[in-house]
This record gives C-alpha cells, sequence and structure tokens, in this order.
C-alpha cells in the first residue's frame, strides 16, 4: 500500500464522488419508500434495489483500490483525536457501504421477495422467515439512519478542513486543484 501520495488517485476520487452520489440518492429514495403507501412506492423499490447493489459493487471495488493504493497521510499538525476519527469513521463507511446493501439484499431474502438487477435474478441466500425478515428490516432502518448521520459529520469534517484548518486534507479528494 503506498501513502505517499498528497492527493487520492483519479479513480479513488471519481470513486467517492460517484459513490457519494448514489449514497445520497439511496437514502433519500429509502426515506421516500418508508414514508409512502402510494403507487409511487413500487417505482422506489425498483430503483432502490439495484441502486444497492451497484453500490456494493462500488463499494467492493473501492476497498481494494484502497487497499492497493492507499491514501494520502494525515498532516503531522493533526491531533491525534481527529486522526483517530478519520480513520474510525473510514472504517465506519466501509462497513455501511457493504453492510447495508447486503442487510437489504438478505432481507429481501428473508421475505422471499425476487431482486432483479438490469434483469438477472440474484439468488436468495438466506432462507424464508417472516421474523428474521423484520429483523434485518428493522436493522437495516437503524443502519441507514446512522449512516446518515456519519454523513452529516463527514460533511462537517470536510468543511472544518476546508474553511477552518485549510490543512489539505479537503484538497486530497476534491475534484480540482
Amino acid at each position: 500500500m503506498s501513502s505517499t501520495l498528497n492527493r487520492f488517485t483519479p479513480l479513488q476520487r471519481a470513486l467517492h464522488w460517484i459513490m457519494a452520489i448514489c449514497i445520497l440518492a439511496m437514502l433519500f429514495i429509502g426515506v421516500g419508500m418508508v414514508s409512502t403507501v402510494r403507487p409511487t412506492y413500487l417505482s422506489l423499490v425498483s430503483v432502490h434495489k439495484p441502486l444497492g447493489i451497484a453500490i456494493l459493487v462500488l463499494a467492493l471495488i473501492r476497498v481494494v483500490v484502497r487497499l492497493t493504493r492507499g491514501a494520502p497521510p494525515l498532516p503531522t499538525s493533526m491531533p491525534e483525536p481527529m486522526k483517530l476519527a478519520a480513520h474510525l469513521s473510514h472504517l465506519a463507511f466501509y462497513i455501511l457501504m457493504i453492510a447495508l446493501p447486503l442487510i437489504g439484499w438478505g432481507m429481501l431474502s428473508a421475505a422471499d421477495y425476487p431482486v432483479v438487477v438490469f434483469g438477472i435474478h440474484l439468488p436468495s441466500f438466506l432462507p424464508h422467515s417472516d421474523s428474521l425478515h423484520t429483523l434485518l428490516w428493522n436493522a437495516h432502518r437503524v443502519l441507514a439512519l446512522c449512516f446518515f448521520a456519519l454523513i452529516v459529520l463527514h460533511l462537517a469534517a470536510a468543511l472544518l478542513h476546508a474553511l477552518v484548518r485549510r490543512d489539505g486534507v479537503f484538497q486530497t479528494m476534491a475534484s480540482w486543484r
């Protein structure tokens, strides 16, 4: 793993910003899904499922790229508690980007609902179980709320680094110089 870069690679930055858009869209679609019983529910579900699988695939690619390409080092002037928070929050992001789609897929498997992505029927990997479906639905909802809170903290940290500390951390992921 290389950590001698001063910016993330173009691929890492592209994955970050594409996934940011997908994840924000997914969160808002999810909120729309659980707050309506109108016919739009089915339209939202038909976008939510394949977008979740796309996020899962992108997250797995992102993990491989991160492990092979590394990340720019944090500034030496950054306090150790902030460095720890940065590392833990990024770990939480990777866990949630992988766990939420898998839990959603498992929830649908337990409910015996098909997961179709671009015409491909994905296999169910859990047995049909109403109680398991309920457990996974609740876990999916709670983790999505945690993900939203983590995103708000991430945005706040990005603004702190860009506008207050001006320590170069924001520029490592910015698409512009």
